[in-house]
């Protein structure tokens, strides 16, 4: 595994973290044991960050709840990212952000569902957020008080960062980027590596997509990715993927080989990201944490980029 200066916060984190969303039942259900003999599996391939939601989960928290779990007895030997923002929507109780002392309460939340007394990163989950001061305050007293290290946002939008980013505090960002969306290439990533901004990484995989076992036929029972069914809301666009993905397949092979190239194409960009793609299974695991041995050299970076345009 290669380990990388997270940023500028001074940590060298594995080029491949894991992102817990998966074991949370919304990707499908999985047992306690799978979700805890998942995440050692990735630690012991030498992940040592780990991405979570206090949202993430059936019932909301699971994520939270598992990750604590599995990371007993290791807490000290790994990094914690966690989000606040989506608390209770998907079930009509969404938690208001309106003062600083909500915020906190979230946060504290968190703690407790994850079994420790600190978390090294806490983002803002409101990737649109127009007013983040209520945000940047909390997570300042946040810190000053020992519970969180660092903080940020996930988001997609430049704009949107570069608020959170005004007074230099944002440490951390998350964001979609993968084979099949390059946008953040860019400005999104130079403004990163221009302020040193550490950055990770959701989405390397396109929901899976990259994988290349996915395809018109294929209807899809899991809550997240429902909406690429036939009449769904995002099946333009998984259409519009499923025709990259072939692309990809006339140069990298369909299965592990084209998930080991996915993931060592967000890693080899030059902003340093740590890519956090999901798993359900320590196989799925060990697979990922391998992608982190190598980056791609300049011609397999153009030949992949050159498959799916």
């Amino acid at each position: 595994m290669l380990y990388r200066p997270f940023g500028s916060l001074g940590w060298e984190v594995s080029a491949i973290g894991m992102g817990t969303w998966n074991i949370g039942n919304q990707w499908g259900e999985i047992d306690d044991v799978t979700a805890w003999a998942t995440v050692r599996a990735a630690f012991d391939a030498g992940v040592n960050l780990f991405d979570t939601a206090e949202s993430y989960g059936i019932p909301n928290g699971l994520s939270e709840m598992r990750l604590g779990e599995a990371l007993a007895g290791i807490r000290h030997q790994v990094y914690i990212v966690s989000k606040i923002g989506h608390w209770g929507e998907r079930t009509g109780q969404g938690v208001p952000h309106n003062t600083v002392d909500m915020i906190r309460l979230c946060c504290h939340a968190s703690l407790h569902r994850l079994r420790t007394d600190w978390v090294d990163v806490m983002l803002c989950h409101l990737g649109d957020i127009e007013d983040p001061s209520l945000f940047l305050e909390a997570f300042g007293v946040l810190k000053e008080r020992g519970e969180i290290r660092a903080y940020g946002i996930s988001t997609n939008d430049l704009d949107v960062l570069r608020r959170f980013n005004a007074d230099g505090t944002c440490s951390v960002v998350e964001v979609d980027y993968s084979l099949l969306n390059r946008a953040p290439e860019a400005e999104f990533l130079p403004y990163c590596q221009e302020h040193g901004i550490a950055v990770l990484v959701r989405g390397p995989l396109r929901r899976g997509l990259l994988g290349g076992k996915y395809d018109l036929e294929t209807e899809f029972t899991d809550t997240v990715r429902d909406a690429f069914n036939v009449g769904g809301s995002q099946r333009d666009q998984y259409e519009r993927d499923v025709a990259g993905v072939e692309r990809l397949k006339e140069v990298v092979a369909p299965g592990e080989e084209m998930v080991t190239a996915a993931l060592r194409f967000v890693i080899s960009h030059p902003a340093g990201p740590v890519a956090i793609p999901g798993c359900k299974s320590p196989q799925q695991a060990r697979m990922n944490a391998a992608a982190g041995e190598r980056t791609l050299t300049d011609e397999e970076m153009r030949a992949l980029r050159e498959a799916v345009e």
